[in-house]
């Protein structure tokens, strides 16, 4: 049964990240990838590590999604940008992300209910989890905050050149 619920998973995740690199609309290609990593979660969860799962929703999929609410205030787009982005929301755009995320509630009921006790045989606690990235591995974890900070940065300045060139003209 459990096997059964990884493959589903994994048809999930599949399935809506070839939607998310398929899109041409950047909106849709986030909820997509947001699908496709709560898949991976899902996963990650079914081979026995929960804090892997959580780590996967609570880094991943929370931190595109506030990036990208950082984006879109950024580029602020005015109403051309709002009349595009209610288009963009229209109910039918949410039937096929909707249906891939049901697949996935459903099979993490199953798996809650089907799991009983521990489900690895090493516990890893956050602690653990925290002294390792700040450990051994500090130096990889700065030069990834680096890397996000300049990307928000630089979208930032194209926001702003693109805002100052539409009051121009």
């Amino acid at each position: 049964m459990m096997e059964s619920l990884f493959y589903m998973a994994g048809f999930v995740a599949f399935t809506a990240t070839v939607l998310s690199l398929s899109r041409t609309n950047a909106t849709h290609a986030l909820i997509y990838l947001i699908i496709s990593l709560l898949a991976v979660a899902v996963m990650f969860y079914l081979m026995g590590a929960p804090f892997a799962a959580a780590l996967e929703i609570v880094v991943y999929a929370g931190a595109i999604m506030v990036l990208f609410v950082f984006v879109i205030m950024m580029l602020n787009l005015g109403q051309a940008g709002e009349q595009r982005e209610r288009q963009w929301l229209a109910p039918r755009i949410w039937i096929v992300p909707t249906l891939l995320a049901l697949i996935l509630l459903v099979e993490m009921a199953l798996a809650i209910t089907q799991i009983s006790g521990t489900t690895s045989g090493v516990e890893v606690t956050p602690k653990e989890v925290g002294l390792t990235l700040f450990g051994p591995y500090l130096l990889a974890v700065e030069i990834a905050s680096m890397l996000l900070l300049a990307g928000l940065v630089g979208a930032y300045h194209l926001g702003r050149r693109s805002i100052d060139r539409s009051r121009q003209s």
